[in-house]
């Protein structure tokens, strides 16, 4: 089995030297002399030049059009799938750990975030603009009414598999790109973010991280794993917090 996990880099930085892994410069049309090791998400079919709105979407959808493989994948630079929850690119989830889980599974998940006092919905809204979500929300009631059930029940919950991150065999993958991309050009389309912040402008990668769950109810006919998660940097919780706690009580509009 042929599998290929992108790794989403937006700079230099140690990466994994398991085969399996592919470094991925993601604005690489934008930004044309900052890395010449990785490859970059601007050849072939790409959307490179979104990447300020679309994030590791563009690393995506390069591979996905790209590659010639069974099973492909996301991570970032500084996360990572792993069996083990050990911080070391030594122990990350291996190609012959990844092979064996897809022999029984057809997509690999990290495990799921939980918010506990927050919903889906209400985490994003707290965090950012409304108006894409509303037109997000409108966008599949119209043009995809059978996802419509199932986005409400994702929005609900209090956890999600986030950061875009999965490995899928090639026929989920296909099927869950291009319904997700192209829910994504029609809510760019109805929106307009000219005065967003640099941060708020890549909305259209926040938004992504919502929708995989939300396919994923609707095709329980593809059987997933959940595996660990491990960020490689050291986290300050009592920043990460405040952040929370400031944006509960402010909110956005």
């Amino acid at each position: 089995m042929r599998v290929k996990v992108l790794v989403a880099a937006h700079k230099n930085y140690e990466m994994p030297t398991d085969p399996m892994y592919l470094p991925v410069f993601v604005g690489k049309d934008l930004h044309p002399d900052v890395n010449h090791t990785f490859q970059g998400d601007n050849t072939g079919d790409n959307i490179s030049q979104k990447n300020p709105t679309y994030n590791e979407l563009t690393a995506i959808y390069w591979g996905w059009k790209n590659l010639d493989v069974d099973a492909m994948g996301l991570v970032h630079y500084r996360r990572y799938l792993s069996l083990r929850h050990h911080k070391s690119l030594q122990t990350v989830l291996s190609e012959k750990e990844t092979v064996a889980l897809l022999e029984d599974y057809d997509i690999i998940l990290p495990s799921k975030r939980k918010y506990y006092i927050e919903t889906n919905e209400s985490h994003y809204l707290h965090a950012h603009h409304h108006e894409p979500f509303e037109v997000m929300r409108q966008v599949i009631q119209e043009q995809y009414p059978e996802y419509a059930p199932a986005f409400e029940l994702v929005m609900k919950r209090t956890w999600a598999h986030m950061f875009n991150m999965f490995i899928m065999k090639k026929k989920p993958l296909n099927e869950y790109c291009t319904w997700m991309y192209d829910v994504l050009a029609k809510v760019e389309a109805q929106t307009d973010i000219s005065n967003y912040s640099t941060y708020e402008q890549r909305v259209y990668g926040f938004l992504s991280e919502l929708l995989l769950d939300v396919w994923l109810e609707v095709h329980p006919e593809y059987k997933t794993k959940e595996v660990n998660y491990v960020f490689m940097e050291h986290t300050n919780w009592l920043k990460k917090g405040g952040k929370f706690i400031q944006r509960k009580i402010t909110g956005h509009a």
